[in-house]
């Protein structure tokens, strides 16, 4: 029986990553870099998880490499753009430059009324994680969350399933028991990788990704409902006997 669900955060249940990408310009501006990233170039290092991540993979692309800030390597460099971007993309969250999803809310609270417990499993951090949750639900939002869990306590990046077996564990549950959602490759690899079935909604930076194995790909939540995810759960688990 269904008991859980359990939610990725940016691009899932909400449409975060332009915001994203224009916060990890102003950081660049900001340390006076000569980086640019567009949306074709911001799409392909979606590909690698983690927002310090993405800017170390950058890094390592460039010929000419920007020098770090006190010599003992990039790792300063990188966490201090990190700190300029994600004050960056909390100001654009405050500032209503972030939508949730389509249906997000509506099933986020159709669900809490009918007894399944809500949990976040994200590799973003939880700076991020409430800048938007407070400013779409309001600042008691974390009642709503069973269970969160995020770059802080998972620091194996998707698709490592780190972040979703330890929110299973956290929940007292069993994978056959929950439905995850996502809207990346990477996220649709980290919850089969735990044994989830996923729900996948992509959005314009994820439509080419690889999303073999979903339990279903839709293009946002909008209309769908507990009684439907419980059918959907009910098929899957019909498969596992």
């Amino acid at each position: 029986m269904l008991q859980a669900l359990i939610f990725d955060v940016d691009g899932t249940l909400a449409d975060t990553e332009m915001a994203h990408l224009q916060a990890f310009n102003h950081a660049f501006v900001e340390m006076g870099l000569d980086w640019r990233w567009d949306v074709p170039l911001y799409t392909r290092l979606l590909a690698v998880s983690g927002g310090k991540e993405r800017i170390k993979a950058y890094w390592q692309t460039q010929a000419s490499q920007p020098k770090d800030i006190s010599g003992a390597g990039m790792q300063e460099t990188i966490d201090h753009l990190h700190e300029i971007k994600t004050a960056a993309y909390e100001q654009a969250v405050q500032d209503g430059a972030v939508q949730m999803r389509p249906g997000v809310l509506a099933l986020l609270s159709e669900a809490s009324a009918a007894g399944l417990q809500l949990a976040i499993a994200t590799t973003t951090s939880p700076v991020n994680i409430a800048a938007l949750l407070r400013q779409a639900i309001g600042s008691d939002w974390k009642r709503n969350f069973s269970v969160i869990e995020d770059a802080s306590t998972a620091p194996r990046k998707k698709p490592d399933p780190m972040v979703y077996q330890q929110t299973l564990t956290r929940l007292g549950l069993q994978a056959r028991q929950c439905l995850a959602f996502e809207d990346s490759e990477n996220g649709l690899r980290a919850a089969m990788g735990a044994g989830l079935a996923t729900v996948i909604t992509p959005n314009d930076f994820t439509a080419a990704h690889d999303f073999k194995g979903a339990l279903r790909t839709l293009p946002s939540l909008e209309g769908v409902g507990v009684a439907q995810l419980r059918e959907w759960h009910n098929t899957f688990i019909k498969t596992l006997a």
